[in-house]
């Protein structure tokens, strides 16, 4: 479902603002990233951390080899 927002005067800069019920929903805060995504229907606004996933997908690769001291270390 969208969502009409306005592009707003933001100090000399300009920026959107998200309604609270999406700020609710994704848990969002101010001082949050959010990542800009530019597709062929225009652009797309994501609140994951790159970071992060690249982070789990790293864990993804090796956490089964350490199963038994990942559980030992979560005690």
């Amino acid at each position: 479902m969208g969502h009409k927002t306005k592009i707003r005067a933001i100090g000399n800069s300009q920026g959107v603002t998200l309604p609270k019920a999406l700020l609710d929903k994704y848990q969002l805060k101010e001082g949050d990233e959010v990542t800009t995504i530019e597709t062929e229907e225009g652009i797309l606004l994501k609140s994951h951390n790159p970071d992060f996933e690249e982070g789990m997908r790293a864990f993804a690769k090796f956490s089964g080899q350490y199963k038994n001291a990942l559980r030992e270390l979560a005690k």
